[in-house]
């Protein structure tokens, strides 16, 4: 094996494939790794940021860093019906973002709800009588073949999970 100096990269490499990792510049690098880092951390750390209360109603969904057209910001979603509490709470979490990192690097947090609608599944005997709809239900039991009849309500078992 033979080892080549490429001047065009920052490492001298082995002559073949090169990681993605060497192949970004450096300043690239710090973006990506400092962006996905904090973003990283908060989601593993929510409970403990937000607290207890607000970590079962809201979560983070993204995080841009600031630039020179705007400052860094947090969007969390919350459940629709606890967008008030977040509300009063906003300037204590940015605090406590910004003591868990060591730095200022949240200075503004969005909030967008979202519906919990729960679903629950019924009985599965009930769910496998009543697969498909009504109006396809009448056509599906006109087909003469079962095995066609039996696959064709395989199939509304399908859509349906879906």
């Amino acid at each position: 094996m033979q080892f080549k100096n490429n001047t065009k990269q920052r490492f001298s490499t082995i002559q073949g494939l090169r990681s993605l990792k060497d192949t970004l510049p450096k300043n690239i690098k710090k973006i990506i790794h400092n962006r996905g880092q904090i973003y990283s951390e908060t989601l593993n750390n929510w409970k403990i940021i937000a607290g207890e209360n607000l970590f079962k109603v809201c979560y983070p969904k993204s995080f841009k860093n600031s630039n020179k057209f705007g400052v860094s910001t947090l969007l969390v979603m919350v459940k629709r019906g606890h967008e008030v509490d977040l509300e009063y709470s906003k300037k204590e979490i940015i605090d406590r973002m910004n003591n868990f990192f060591g730095k200022i690097v949240v200075e503004k947090i969005k909030f967008a709800s979202f519906e919990d609608n729960q679903k629950i599944i019924p009985n599965k005997e009930s769910f496998t009588e009543n697969v498909a709809k009504n109006k396809y239900r009448n056509k599906i039991d006109n087909v003469k073949n079962e095995k066609i009849k039996k696959s064709l309500f395989e199939l509304t078992k399908v859509f349906r999970k879906k």
